[in-house]
Order: C-alpha cells, then structure tokens, then sequence
C-alpha cells in the first residue's frame, strides 16, 4: 500500500512540473519573488540608513547566489533551489505517509536545508583557498611595496607568483591603475570591494592612506600578519572542535537509532512510538531539538574569523 501511495504521489509531482512547464530556473525566480519582493524607493533609502534590515532569509539566500557565482557554480543555485522545494514537498509526503502530522514541519525543514548545506560547504572551501591565497599575495606585494614605495610596480613584478582568484584581481587592478585611471587611491578603492574580507579591506584601507604619507607603510605587515595568526587559531581549534562535533553526531545517532531499534526489540513500544499521538508529539518534539541544537552546534563550531 505504502509503495502504490509513493508512487501515485511521485507521479501526481512529475505530471504538475510537465503541466505547468517548471525549471529550475522559474522555480527559484518563484522563491525569490517571494521571499524578497520588490523594495519601493523608501524601503531602499531606509535600508541604506540603516533604519531598516532587509528580509534575512532573501539576504542569506543573494548571499549564497553571490558565493556561487563566484565561484564558477552560478547555474547550480536554481538546481539547489529546486532541489530543495522538491525535498520541501517530500517531507510533507512522508510525514502524511507515517501519519504523523506533528512531524511535518519539521522533516520539511530539514530536508529542505540538505542542498543549502551542500551550498554552504563548497562556500566554505573556495573562501579557505581564498584566505591561504590571498595570504600570500598580500605578503609578497606588500614585501615589494616597502622597498619600492610603488604599489602599481609591486603587484607587477609579483603577478606571476600570484594564483586565481586572486590573481585575477590584481590583474585587473593593474589594468584599472595604467589604462584607465592614474588615481591610483580610486583603484585601490575598487580593489577593496573585490574580496568580503575584514583583514583585505583594511589593508586596502591603509595601502590608500599610504599614498598620501609614506611613513604609514610600517602598518602594512601586522595587518597582513592577522591572517597569519587567523589561520594558525583555526588549525588549533580544527582539532579542538572535532570532538564535540563527533560526540554530537553520535548522539543524534543514537536517538534516531532508537526507532529501529525499537521496532526488533518491542513491537508494543515502537507501535505506542509510531502510532500513538503522545508517540508522535515525542517523535516531533526529539526532531525539533535535533534541528535546533544543530544549528547552534554549527553555529558555535565554525572557524573564526577576523572583524574589524
């Protein structure tokens, strides 16, 4: 019965995306027209003041549109986007299918935030090999810089050391600061609004002082060294917080092992569990904490970061 109901509903699904036409693509303009409409005028301006903060489910999800584009998976985000709406949709069908109601928001929820995890580690990987690369930029370029007082010359004879991303950047800003503009303060400016990063905006900030007073250059290398000292924190405590993240994957284990466990040991137990409403108050409220302690749990275990 259960395998027939499966069915029927995946081709109730399939039979709606070929009726109305659905992509990946209408889906997830679909999603963002909804969960971020269009701002009037004074919205914007109120935004801009700070008076007002934008949606932060619309702001995560531009946030997380952005990362990808930028790091050459900018067609995967209507993928995760539908992907996610798809599994939405399936949380619901499987919690109709237990004939456990308490438990559908929930299993929605979680299902739906698997292709945005997915999203968020290759983030995460491409800003680690951002900081190691840029790390390395900034010390030899700033290395130059001390001995030529030449910020142009500097990156010049230092591109070919230099590997993508970030070598990408400087190219540009050496094509910005010889073909385009001699305001060299301008095109560091625009240099500094290429990487969302506190430690490579204040370096900027400080190479842009610098050309109006030489002697501000001794500043350069301890803002460089913060990276440094970043990275050699997140090492330390890479190890430090790998327990406490095992432990707590082994005991959101165990409770959702219990379920089968239940059902080989006490078929009595696990049919007041499944199919009994305090069973399934319990079933919801054990998945509600799994949900929300993961969350603070990745939260409070990610590597740190440098703000200004």
């Amino acid at each position: 019965m259960i395998v027939f109901s499966v069915l029927s509903g995946t081709l109730l699904i399939v039979g709606i995306v070929l009726l109305l036409g659905l992509t990946p693509e209408n889906i997830t303009g679909d999603i963002m027209r909804m969960i971020a409409p269009k701002k009037t005028l004074r919205s914007k301006v109120k935004i801009a003041q700070g008076k007002k903060n934008s949606r932060r489910i619309a702001a995560e999800l531009m946030r997380i549109r952005d990362a990808l584009t930028v790091t050459g998976n900018g067609g995967k985000f209507a993928i995760i986007c539908a992907l996610s709406l798809t599994l939405l949709v399936s949380g619901a069908f499987l919690s109709v299918l237990i004939d456990n109601l308490f438990l559908m928001p929930i299993l929605s929820v979680a299902l739906a935030m698997i292709p945005f995890a997915y999203a968020k580690s290759i983030i995460a990987h491409y800003e680690k090999h951002i900081q190691l690369e840029m790390e390395t930029a900034l010390s030899i370029v700033t290395t130059s810089y001390l001995r030529t007082d030449d910020i142009v010359g500097a990156v010049s004879e230092n591109i070919s050391y230099l590997k993508p991303p970030v070598r990408d950047i400087f190219k540009a800003f050496i094509g910005d600061a010889t073909a385009i503009s001699a305001n060299i303060k301008s095109s560091l400016e625009t240099l500094k609004n290429k990487i969302d990063n506190d430690v490579w905006q204040e370096w900027c900030d400080s190479m842009i002082f610098c050309q109006d007073d030489r002697t501000l250059k001794t500043t350069l290398l301890p803002i460089v060294n913060k990276l440094t000292d970043v990275r050699i924190v997140n090492n330390e405590l890479k190890t430090i917080l790998y327990e406490p993240r095992k432990e707590y994957w082994m005991m959101v284990a165990l409770v959702v092992g219990n379920i089968p466990l239940l059902y080989m040991l006490n078929h009595d137990w696990f049919a007041a569990l499944m199919f009994t409403v305090p069973g399934k108050i319990t079933l919801a409220v054990c998945g509600l904490t799994i949900l929300i302690t993961a969350y603070f749990m990745l939260k409070f275990t990610r590597p740190i970061e440098y703000k200004r």
